[in-house]
């Protein structure tokens, strides 16, 4: 006769010995005991599937499934307790940056992500269990949220708003985004050396995260786009910000003599659906969180397509830079280099910030990315703020090397060269 037990039928006294051993030697008691709560609530949770397809399997198998999927339980409790802790001290310096008390480094985690030890599940098994499990899914179960590729920005910016964006060459996007970037005081190396890292020195001007900016292979991982790769929420609060003055510089241009009627009436067609943009993103309250959720919408997610317009797109990605680098001035860093305004796009002004302070760049970089975040970017992961930044400079260097980088510095070229001439004349 076949042993029948599974996981959820090892005694209460097994699982706390196991689960509490395993977290005191890597976190405190009291997270311990977290890990306690999440292993056993996980084991009840998954038991009933775990169980009734243990059955399925003869003795070899049986144990082998049941060996990892107890090993995965507690590693998976494990896991969201050092998570926990993460979050639990990412508030309390919140409040301590609230107050203006000096962080350190008690105020973070020491440490990384623990890592999965336990016994490996084999292929043909593995595919049996997620077959077992998608089998046992409940019919009427919604499907799991996708990330809106390019297609959903422009058909919902097109019903929403009435807007298309204005596609134009990517080298006249380029001298406009170069235009701008002068204009507003950020340097050639600065704009560059972040696009070689935010597009792997090939991006185009409507590049989604995710997919490939040439073969335009891929599946979108983030809703990140263009040349800076702003979020949707970016796009939101930058027009919630600047909007009015986008509005007013297209219909400057719309006044330029020499301009044809078709351009003009092109020009008023975007100024009709910035307003109404405009009207809807100044209904939602002006903070992170509610443009997050208001990109989630199609009215917000029909914002974002704005980024790859000819006349906006170069302007709005631009004014993000700036204001970033704005931040770094009025802490003190005004001779911000690129790789230090690439970490603070990277990971938000204020954090980017926080990880170059002496007590910072010593931290693990868990400390400074929600978790989902942390494991999506690859350059994130397994290092500290010190490590992030050299790896961030050493990706600059190799990716700037590549044609859309180099075009786009001869770009850079081409627009400073035609400004020295312009001023001689004068």
């Amino acid at each position: 006769m076949q042993n029948r037990s599974g996981p959820a039928n090892l005694s209460l006294s097994v699982v706390w010995a196991a689960a509490f051993a395993r977290a005191a030697a890597s976190l405190c008691i009291l997270a311990a005991l977290i890990v306690l709560t999440g292993a056993v609530d996980a084991l009840a949770q998954g038991s009933r599937d775990a169980r009734a397809f243990a059955a399925t399997l003869g003795d070899k198998d049986r144990k082998e499934f049941e060996d990892w999927f107890t090993a995965r339980t507690f590693y998976n409790a494990e896991l969201d307790a050092y998570w926990g802790k993460v979050e639990a001290k990412r508030a309390s310096r919140r409040k301590k940056k609230a107050q203006e008390e000096a962080l350190v480094e008690a105020d973070y985690v020491d440490s990384f992500p623990p890592e999965y030890k336990g016994p490996a599940l084999g292929k043909r098994l593995a595919d049996a269990w997620a077959k077992f499990q998608e089998d046992e899914e409940p019919r009427d179960k919604p499907p799991p949220d996708e990330i809106p590729g390019l297609d959903v920005y422009l058909l919902e910016a097109k019903r929403q708003y009435g807007f298309e964006p204005e596609r134009i060459a990517e080298r006249e996007f380029k001298r406009r985004y170069a235009a701008e970037a002068l204009r507003l005081g950020l340097t050639r190396e600065q704009v560059v050396r972040v696009y070689a890292l935010e597009t792997g020195g090939l991006g185009t001007a409507d590049m989604q995260a995710g997919i490939h900016p040439i073969r335009k292979t891929g599946k979108p991982i983030s809703s990140a786009l263009g040349y800076a790769q702003l979020l949707n929420a970016n796009s939101i609060g930058e027009l919630v910000k600047h909007g009015g003055d986008i509005v007013e510089r297209l219909k400057a241009i719309a006044r330029q003599p020499g301009l044809s009627s078709e351009r003009q009436e092109r020009i008023a067609e975007k100024v009709t659906a910035l307003g109404k943009m405009l009207a809807r993103v100044r209904k939602v309250p002006n903070q992170w969180a509610s443009h997050v959720a208001f990109a989630r919408t199609p009215a917000g997610q029909g914002v974002h397509a704005i980024n790859i317009d000819g006349d906006i797109g170069p302007w709005l990605q631009v004014i993000k830079l700036k204001g970033i680098k704005d931040i770094a001035t009025r802490a003190g860093r005004g001779d911000i280099n690129p790789t230090e305004l690439e970490l603070m796009n990277l990971a938000g002004p204020g954090t980017g910030l926080e990880m170059m302070t002496s007590v910072g760049r010593g931290m693990p970089t868990p400390n400074f990315f929600e978790r989902r975040g942390y494991y999506r970017n690859s350059v994130v992961r397994g290092r500290t703020s010190a490590q992030l930044l050299d790896a961030l400079e050493e990706r600059m260097n190799q990716n700037e090397k590549n044609s859309g980088a180099v075009e786009f510095y001869a770009v850079f070229d081409e627009v400073i060269a035609a400004q020295g001439s312009r001023q001689a004349r004068q």
